[in-house]
């Protein structure tokens, strides 16, 4: 059960803290006090989506704490379970389970475990017929669960393989206009012949043709300051040096030196003339490595960032060619592997089916029976299984709908023509309370479930909840008396205003204030007529 919710800066809640107790709890107060921000909080707590817009005026971020007690659970500490979710308005989302950061999906997972909330939403969700096979299989429960499993893996894998034949070119001039602009790629690129370093080369050499001028005079300036002059200058000095070398070995080590120096300066002087004679400036070749480049580049622009891109991307049209030409073999093979799960998501269906229709006929039984002490005695409640031969569905081949007959006499139709707003909100209840049943959800939470109901109807759906609070804990937001009378504790709702910022305010009532309080629900005023109304509502209801 839940035993503390604390929340801060959400709407007009500055710094919220309640204490729940077991059994049936009820909150009731003024209109626009926060009730609805409190159920929001718990839906925000449970993973629910968060607006930044619902971040209170003037701060930067909200926060919700949650403790739990539930004796004897696997994911608890003690008994205890502690949650909190903290969001900023930069979107930042923490979300913690007992200190452990989890993400928001697998917030809202773990809470499904414990905590159901019933919203005003709920009602027309009643009314799409879409999730009526949600409420029978839960209904059915773990009986159902592997089979689903099962057959989900398949039924992904079966709309990958649709999808796939579908985009296998099943068009005859769209399969032969693929082919034609892949064979024309594949033979522009085979055609330009490349080679892997091809572009680096011929880069290199465009480099050296457009410095073809600057190499030519600047080897001239060289060999000309080199020159002649320079090593007959240089032969000279040696032969100087030589006439003394034995004199002093310090003469003998200059003159070495300087033989070294007019051998390597020959060299390069050879090396220079050798540079010069082997210049030849094509201007064919020139624009050759330009044609070949702009050809690279094209091909660059249009199949990829280099050479090797280039290539690879020419096997892989290859490839695609190739399996164009031969698609009819491969979609067979496809058709064939389609054929085989289809086979098996039959058998799962039709096992699907089988139970779904034993449940559907518990369920309806279960419904009308609540819906009798609901006050709903004409009704009859029919869910419907229509097993689809041909169709392959998300959870089977079954379309499951609720059909309602809310008269004696009258032909029984879908839910969605014929149930009032009040016969809508009395409805959900008995789902609610079989499913409940089925599936020993802890906690259960309701926003404003009386919507459309009054009179003897009000009170049997506050029996109603009485009941299920026996083994579930109960939250609910009411405006009826006698469900606020049926409350194990009641909790008002207020609003203050405290240095010019608006504040909601919880307080748990002893018996007085509560029967002060249904008083002021039944009549709008508190005297000692509505309060002997209250007296007697709270006696018969408990």
């Amino acid at each position: 059960m839940i035993t503390n919710l604390h929340i801060k800066n959400i709407g007009i809640i500055d710094d919220l803290e309640v204490d729940f107790n077991n059994g049936m709890n009820v909150l009731t107060g003024e209109t626009g006090a926060g009730k609805s921000l409190i159920i929001d909080s718990l839906g925000i707590i449970c993973g629910g989506r968060f607006s930044k817009e619902m971040i209170r005026k003037g701060e930067n971020h909200s926060y919700v704490e949650l403790c739990i007690y539930v004796p004897n659970d696997i994911n608890s500490i003690d008994g205890n379970i502690i949650i909190t979710r903290e969001i900023y308005a930069n979107g930042k989302n923490m979300c913690k389970i007992n200190g452990r950061l989890v993400t928001v999906a697998e917030l809202k997972n773990f809470m499904s475990n414990y905590i159901e909330i019933h919203g005003q939403n709920d009602n027309q969700q009643l009314l799409d017929s879409k999730t009526h096979i949600k409420y029978l299989d839960n209904f059915s429960g773990d009986e159902i669960l592997e089979l689903k499993k099962d057959y989900k893996e398949k039924f992904v894998k079966y709309n990958e393989i649709k999808r796939e034949l579908r985009e296998n070119y099943g068009d005859e001039k769209e399969k032969q206009r693929k082919l034609d602009l892949l064979k024309y790629q594949l033979n522009e690129i085979k055609e330009a012949k490349l080679k892997p370093r091809e572009e680096q080369e011929l880069e290199e050499k465009r480099k050296f043709f457009m410095n073809s001028e600057k190499i030519v005079k600047n080897l001239a300036e060289a060999d000309m300051a080199i020159g002649e002059n320079t090593i007959d200058v240089i032969g000279a000095a040696i032969r100087a040096l030589e006439k003394i070398e034995d004199i002093d070995e310090k003469y003998k080590k200059s003159s070495d030196n300087l033989k070294n120096v007019y051998y390597e300066i020959q060299e390069i002087s050879r090396d220079i003339s050798y540079f010069s004679e082997e210049l030849d400036f094509d201007e064919q070749e020139r624009e050759e490595i330009e044609t070949r480049l702009d050809i690279i580049y094209n091909l660059k622009r249009k199949y990829g960032n280099n050479i090797e891109e280039i290539l690879r991307y020419a096997d892989e049209v290859e490839k695609e060619i190739e399996k164009i030409e031969n698609v009819e073999q491969y979609n067979n093979q496809l058709r064939k592997e389609l054929q085989e799960i289809e086979r098996y998501m039959t058998e799962i269906a039709e096992k699907l089916s089988e139970i779904r229709k034993t449940n559907a006929q518990i369920l309806s039984e279960k419904i009308n029976q609540e819906l009798i002490d609901l006050e709903m005695k004409n009704a009859k409640i029919n869910v419907k299984v229509e097993y689809k031969i041909n169709e392959f569905y998300e959870d089977g081949k079954d379309q499951v709908e609720i059909f309602i007959k809310t008269n004696v006499g009258e032909n029984e139709n879908e839910l969605t023509k014929i149930a009032s707003g009040g016969e809508m909100s009395r409805l959900m209840l008995a789902i609610k309370k079989v499913l409940a049943e089925a599936d020993k959800m802890p906690i259960l939470i309701f926003d404003e479930i009386d919507t459309g109901i009054s009179g003897k109807a009000a009170k049997s759906v506050a029996g109603k909840l009485k009941s299920i609070s026996k083994n579930h804990q109960i939250l609910c937001i009411s405006h009826l008396a006698a469900i606020a009378a049926s409350a194990d504790y009641n909790y008002f709702i207020s609003k203050n205003i405290i240095n010019e910022r608006t504040s909601t305010n919880v307080k748990l009532l002893n018996e007085k204030e509560a029967l002060c309080e249904i008083a002021r629900i039944s009549s709008g005023e508190v005297n000692d007529v509505t309060l002997q109304y209250a007296r007697e509502l709270r006696n018969k209801i408990a």
